[in-house]
């Protein structure tokens, strides 16, 4: 059993779910910041379960199918560019988190946060756990779920948006894609609150 799983069943906790949440694409500039949460079945632990940015592309859809099969339960919920921009990036997390665990959640489970910002309002006892995708082989699950369909998400829209090359860059701030966005300007799935784009 991997130290990921080990961690998980040593927590202390009541016998309901343990779930485990993570977001990803927080800091990219186009496209909504997704959240999982999981619940995974303990009896069938998934080899090779880790932090999403330790794994090949790859790795990580084989990966999206073992866990979405077997888990006991999963939610994935996405909070588009145009929250982020009215509201920000910290708090469309946080929303987008607390709508993933009351999902799944019973009152008598436990859910661990990756990071260190707590939503408000979870139907079970929470914790925050700094690095958590590198430590909790639920919350590794949850950034797993989240970076795939987030990354499936922005594949989607390069046909519709064939100008900023979403496919390759998943939306980050790389050279090309901040290239495209000083030759044609934002497009509908730019965050229009973040730089370099607020200030066009």
């Amino acid at each position: 059993m991997s130290a990921l799983f080990a961690y998980d069943l040593a927590l202390p906790r009541t016998q309901g779910r343990l779930i485990g949440v993570d977001e990803a694409g927080r800091g990219a500039l186009a496209g909504p910041v997704v959240i999982a949460a999981v619940a995974l079945d303990y009896s069938r632990p998934i080899e090779g379960i880790n932090d999403s940015k330790k794994l090949s592309p790859k790795r990580r859809e084989q990966l999206f199918a073992q866990i979405t099969a077997t888990a006991v339960a999963f939610h994935i919920v996405e909070v588009d560019a145009a929250w982020i921009d009215a509201h920000n990036i910290l708090l469309a997390t946080l929303k987008g988190m607390r709508e993933a665990v009351c999902a799944l959640a019973a009152p008598s489970g436990l859910c661990l946060v990756d990071g260190n910002q707590m939503p408000s309002g979870l139907p079970c006892p929470a914790r925050c756990l700094i690095r958590g995708d590198a430590l909790s082989a639920c919350v590794a699950a949850a950034s797993i779920l989240a970076k795939v369909h987030r990354d499936r998400l922005m594949a989607g829209y390069d046909p519709q948006y064939p100008l900023y090359g979403f496919a390759q860059h998943k939306g980050y701030g790389t050279a090309a894609h901040l290239l495209a966005i000083s030759d044609h300007g934002p497009c509908p799935l730019h965050r229009k609150s973040f730089a370099p784009i607020s200030q066009m």
